[in-house]
């Protein structure tokens, strides 16, 4: 079927994710919805969705590059609450390959935007 070219970028992918939990506050609240992109290059400080090896699916901090126990490259992700929720504080690097989309922005809710003013109200 199809070849994989030597040094070729998987395709990338757009998709969904939905916070839940207060690990995320104040950047993420429970239920907000995500705009994910799926096998986009990672980079520190930037938030992505993640499986730890237990199988949980997590939003997270990508806070630093880093090596796993067996040598594979990995990343340190952290809770922007360090009081609530799990990161690998408690879990430990988390695999290049368990580090599934890079979040780039919010989709719900909204955006607030300030009311213009009515015209003549001034």
């Amino acid at each position: 079927m199809g070849e994989r070219v030597q040094g070729a970028r998987p395709r990338q992918r757009w998709g969904f994710a939905v916070v839940r939990g207060r690990s995320m506050e104040p950047t993420l609240r429970a239920g907000e919805r995500l705009l994910v992109q799926h096998g986009a290059e990672v980079h520190a400080g930037e938030l992505v969705v993640a499986r730890f090896i237990d199988g949980t699916v997590v939003v997270k901090r990508a806070s630093e590059a880093r090596r796993t126990r067996t040598g594979e490259p990995g990343w340190w992700l952290l809770s922007d609450n360090p009081a609530e929720g799990v990161d690998s504080r408690h879990r430990g690097v988390v695999a290049s390959a368990d580090v599934l989309a890079v979040v780039r922005g919010r989709i719900w809710p909204p955006a607030v935007w300030p009311r213009r003013p009515r015209r003549g109200s001034m």
